[in-house]
């Protein structure tokens, strides 16, 4: 068999026609290979979803919503994760967030303190043990629940947070605004909110800043207190008793060491307001009634007054920058087509109001048209994660190749040589390229071009490089030693050599079996499987191809 292989590759070295097909065949499949990314039929992302037992689901009403109405939104999410088979348990966190998790860390869990706000920490059961991977089943899940939940309240956002294959982060897509004007930053931040809800593939998107919204102020007369006979405190207790309880006694016990406090409070029932109008608020405090020193019971709206007033956002600041941040995840999609369709439309739309200047890749800077006030639109997120984590790992890729070249110049003291080691190693990214593709047709969900596939790329630029070696050296062999002619020295040194190249290939290409089915590492596991692939190819069918179009005699005498 090696023989005839041998004989094979001797009448192509000797048909110049043949050569020049190979060749051709080689650089048509590197250039079909390098469009599947623009084309977007391989997609290229960090790192894809991971698979995990648990996932989130963080529940954000509208600024001054009472606890009752985050409770009632949140039985909504339960109920419909109830009917799931494969969730065990739900874990809710009325008010405040859930224990701190990975995630949690950078999302600010620790600090959610307030009525409107909860979460739910989702157990799921282990994923050995389920067909469907936890990301799908937060895809499958989220347009049921958001559809449904989020229209119990106008300005319900429900997003779903899962743990991260990688570095946590903020969102998968960020806007940062910048500015020095906090209601221009506020207009410009909502804009940008409805641009990446038209977005497809954009979802959970949300703005990191307080609503604006009416509310009342309770201001104490003390003019009238002190001729009604009462004092300022009784006026505070009963309003701190009445809405959110207060400790007034406590009662002993022969069972338990301390004493047992009494709490005091009103009903949850009692303590909802019919609606948020004035009269709603006075009705219902007209209801509480203090005794003064003489055992008359005096009304509180007798001593107190409410004033309508605003609430006082939130002011977000960043480097001692005054910002906001507007967030989006992706729907099991690449981050960098979203952003930059949503990019493009805001540079589309946002022209009429604004000056638009593109600074660096991405980022934009804005000036208003009228009051000449200048905001930066900085992207951050996964998205910044990933171009920082692709342009590092193409600079150690290229890295990787400059010093193969040198290392092999010093070797063999011959550019040509050394440039034909480096172009057999390159041309494993054909394999990479084309094995995410067939990856993607025959896999239900998207099969991305992650970070670990350029990691299993930049690692099989030593496995490619090693086999043009041991042809070179073994060609040399054959030339120097035996006085064989340089074509057939080539035919017989890549027929004797394909043997050890092709067991160590498969070798390769069974160990990294077990990483192709991994959520995270199957990248990587399919890059050295159809990479190593076109390595062998390339080895047995190109590089004799170079090698004989070069004087072999001249270059291995410098």
């Amino acid at each position: 068999m090696l023989k005839r292989f041998e004989q094979a590759i001797f009448k192509s070295l000797q048909s110049k026609n043949k050569k020049r097909l190979i060749l051709f065949i080689t650089f048509l499949a590197f250039v079909f290979s390098m469009m599947l990314i623009p084309s977007q039929l391989v997609l290229a992302k960090m790192l894809p979803g991971k698979n995990s037992n648990t996932f989130n689901v963080y529940l954000d009403l509208p600024s001054g919503s009472s606890i009752y109405q985050t409770s009632q939104v949140s039985e909504c999410i339960t109920g419909l994760l109830q009917k799931e088979k494969e969730v065990k348990n739900i874990e809710v966190f009325l008010g405040m967030g859930g224990p701190l998790d990975f995630a949690g860390l950078l999302k600010g869990s620790q600090f959610k303190h307030l009525e409107n706000l909860a979460e739910m920490v989702v157990n799921l059961s282990g994923k050995h043990h389920r067909t469907e991977p936890s990301y799908l089943m937060v895809q499958r899940l989220r347009p049921i629940i958001t559809s449904q939940c989020e229209a119990l309240y106008a300005g319900t956002s429900i997003k779903f947070v899962q743990p991260p294959a990688g570095p946590p982060v903020l969102a998968s897509i960020v806007a940062e605004v910048y500015g020095d004007n906090a209601q221009g930053i506020r207009t410009l931040a909502l804009k940008i909110e409805k641009v990446f809800k038209g977005t497809k593939g954009l979802v959970d998107i949300d703005i990191m800043q307080d609503d604006i919204y009416d509310s009342f102020e309770i201001r104490v007369n003390s003019i009238k207190i002190a001729r009604s006979g009462l004092s300022v405190k009784q006026v505070n207790e009963v309003l701190y008793i009445a809405f959110e309880g207060m400790e007034i006694g406590v009662k002993n016990s022969d069972v338990y060491d301390e004493q047992i406090p009494i709490f005091l409070s009103l009903s949850a029932k009692s303590k909802v307001f019919t609606n948020k109008s004035k009269e709603a608020i006075k009705a219902k405090l007209s209801s509480l009634k203090l005794m003064n020193k003489k055992g008359m019971m005096v009304p509180l709206t007798e001593v107190i007054s409410l004033v309508a007033t605003k609430s006082n956002p939130m002011i977000l600041a960043k480097n001692l920058k005054q910002m906001t941040n507007v967030l989006a995840q992706t729907d099991m999609v690449s981050q960098v087509y979203p952003l930059m369709a949503a990019r493009n439309t805001i540079i589309n739309e946002f022209s009429k109001e604004y000056e638009i200047k593109k600074i660096g890749l991405f980022n934009l800077e804005l000036t208003h048209k009228q009051s000449q006030k200048i905001y930066r639109l900085i992207w951050d997120g996964e998205m910044e994660v990933t171009l920082d984590t692709f342009v590092e790992l193409g600079m150690a890729f290229c890295a990787a190749l400059v010093l193969i070249f040198l290392l092999m110049v010093l070797y063999y003291k011959s550019f040509k040589l050394s440039a034909i080691i480096l172009f057999g190693s390159f041309l494993s990214i054909i394999g990479v390229i084309f094995g995410h593709y067939i990856m993607d047709v025959f896999t239900k969900d998207t099969f991305f071009l992650t970070a670990t596939s350029l990691i299993g790329f930049i690692a099989l630029i030593g496995i490619s490089s090693r086999n043009t070696l041991l042809l070179l050296d073994f060609t040399k062999s054959l030339i120097f030693n035996k006085n064989i002619p340089q074509t057939q020295a080539i035919a017989q040194a890549t027929a004797t050599r394909a043997k050890p190249i092709f067991l160590t290939a498969v070798a390769i290409i069974l160990a990294s079996t077990l990483l192709a089915s991994d959520a995270v590492f199957g990248g990587l596991g399919v890059s050295l499987i159809f990479g190593t692939i076109a390595a062998v190819i390339a080895s047995l069918v190109v590089i004799p191809v170079l090698m004989d179009n070069i004087d072999l005699h001249e270059a291995f005498n410098k």
